[in-house]
């Protein structure tokens, strides 16, 4: 059953209706660590962001991961899920697209700027339905503009169909540590090393390297967000060393993973 009394058939998204009273809504609620969004869409865009905690969000095409100090932008009746790890403090944006026409047409991971995050927090504590011609509106305008200017951030981890693929995906997301190669991979996933590496590219856009090594940086970002040392996401993700570790982690996200949860 969904917030406003709807109900679905098992699989089926709900639809999450929100009274969209003025181009951007704003809503608040906190989760405990654990806690999951089961599958549902809205009619509006969204714009996802946790003032604190770690938020998975899954859609059909993979999954993103966003810390505080990044929102994920899900356009209109994109099905999506979320999973709560640590404390989380949710703050999201419902908006019209219509007034945001630079913005992504799928989905993405966009940097929170200090004026960003400032603006979505103001935003949340608009009274609403708020003056159109007042200075709430004007905040509304800079808000879209920021939005619209920002990169997408390299925070997505994209899942294949393939059924060869995800017995091997899978088993990596359930233990990103695993260092089988591909061809140790093959024997079990019942196709050749060369078939699951063409595979890969066509389905994920990345190499078999490349997209584990991914898997493993979300995870980290999990598993950071949550509260765990440095030196133990290393070894659990099954780097040699932390300083290989954090040489990964800064060369994805330029720069210590000490910083960037600071």
């Amino acid at each position: 059953m969904s917030r406003n009394g709807q109900s679905a058939r098992p699989g089926t998204p709900l639809i999450e209706q929100v009274a969209m009273v003025r181009p951007i809504v704003g809503y608040a609620e906190d989760f405990p660590h654990g806690h999951r969004i089961r599958r549902h869409r809205h009619p509006a865009a969204q714009l996802i962001y946790a003032a604190s905690g770690v938020m998975t969000v899954s859609t059909a095409e993979g999954r993103w991961i966003v810390p505080p100090q990044r929102a994920l932008w899900v356009p209109a009746h994109v099905p999506h899920a979320i999973r709560m790890t640590g404390m989380v403090r949710m703050r999201t944006l419902y908006l019209d697209a219509a007034g945001v026409p630079q913005a992504p047409p799928t989905c993405g991971v966009v940097p929170v700027t200090p004026l960003l995050r400032e603006l979505i927090l103001r935003v949340i504590d608009f009274a609403q339905p708020y003056p159109l011609g007042g200075r709430e509106a004007r905040l509304v305008a800079v808000l879209r503009d920021e939005i619209a200017a920002k990169p997408l951030a390299p925070l997505h981890l994209p899942m294949p169909r393939d059924r060869r693929l995800l017995a091997v995906t899978n088993k990596l997301l359930a233990d990103p540590a695993d260092q089988r190669t591909l061809a140790a991979w093959s024997r079990s996933a019942g196709a050749s090393a060369r078939t699951l590496a063409r595979l890969f590219q066509a389905e994920t856009g990345m190499s078999f390297a490349r997209w584990r090594q991914q898997a493993r940086l979300l995870r980290a970002l999990e598993l950071l967000g949550a509260g765990a040392a440095v030196t133990s996401v290393a070894l659990d993700l099954g780097y040699d060393s932390p300083s290989a570790f954090i040489t990964m982690f800064r060369a994805q996200l330029g720069t210590t993973p000490g910083k960037y949860f600071g």
